[in-house]
């Protein structure tokens, strides 16, 4: 039985010696698990403790609108078939009013749904039946982006180019004086991009940089992320075509529409 697999693995890492370091901020992080199927939620909650995440639990779409405002989570990890309203509307909901990086649960063969998810603001997916190391690593990947780790960035904390001003601190962007607003995602891809303006950055180095190292994210994340973040930026700034693709390479950001 699958849930049994996963409950076993669990129980094995539990008795493992754990020795990868975690900074504090990543044990304090909480998590909110949407999921309405018991059994999977106890083995995501087993799994969460065990990588010393503080877990808060939702088992409908109500509930866990209800919850996000109460716990304030760090990570979402929500379960796209859910009663009462479904993980896609909850998604929408929630990116209307906040930019909480959300993990979506989903069945082998549902990739437009995944599409689906995506395109309304999630930042990752985990396929069902999955393992308890990709389930912690993909919720490790989504707090980096979100702390945005400055020790390892080597440009300044904002980045200034004609029009455009990204801070990496507050994770904003402004062309001129207009605000563009972005998820969490949307600004980790810009950022990639735009620090290194003029030169095509490869899908495998986005995707590795933006959704972990473990490089097991779909192209369906990148393709879907650079089309959001090239739709906000045309529609809240004017910019139509700063992003440019290099068809089976990957995607350079260009000076030339923001220096007008």
């Amino acid at each position: 039985m699958i849930v049994w697999e996963i409950h076993s693995k669990v129980g094995e890492k539990m008795n493992q010696n754990q020795n990868v370091e975690r900074s504090a901020a990543l044990r304090k992080a909480t998590v909110l698990v949407v999921e309405d199927d018991l059994s999977y939620r106890r083995v995501i909650e087993d799994a969460l403790h065990l990588g010393a995440y503080r877990v808060v639990k939702a088992a409908d779409g109500p509930s866990a609108l209800e919850m996000l405002s109460l716990a304030e989570p760090d990570v979402v990890l929500l379960d796209l078939r859910l009663p009462g309203i479904d993980g896609f509307e909850v998604c929408r909901r929630v990116r209307s009013f906040s930019s909480v990086p959300i993990i979506m649960l989903t069945a082998l063969g549902e990739e437009r749904h995944k599409v689906q998810g995506l395109d309304l603001g999630a930042d990752d997916y985990v396929t069902k039946p999955f393992g308890v190391d990709e389930l912690l690593a993909r919720v490790r990947a989504c707090l980096r982006r979100a702390k945005d780790d400055s020790s390892e960035q080597v440009q300044p904390p904002v980045l200034k180019m004609g029009r455009m001003a990204i801070d990496s601190e507050q994770q904003r962007v402004f062309v001129g004086d207009q605000e563009v607003l972005l998820t969490i995602t949307e600004f980790a891809l810009l950022w990639q991009l735009a620090s290194k303006a003029g030169k095509v950055v490869s899908h495998s180095a986005l995707l590795q940089s933006v959704w972990g190292a473990d490089g097991k994210s779909s192209s369906s994340c990148l393709k879907v992320g650079i089309s959001r973040l090239r739709r906000k930026l045309k529609e809240g700034a004017g910019l139509s075509s700063c992003i440019r693709s290099h068809a089976g390479v990957g995607y350079l950001f260009q000076l030339d529409e923001i220096s007008k």
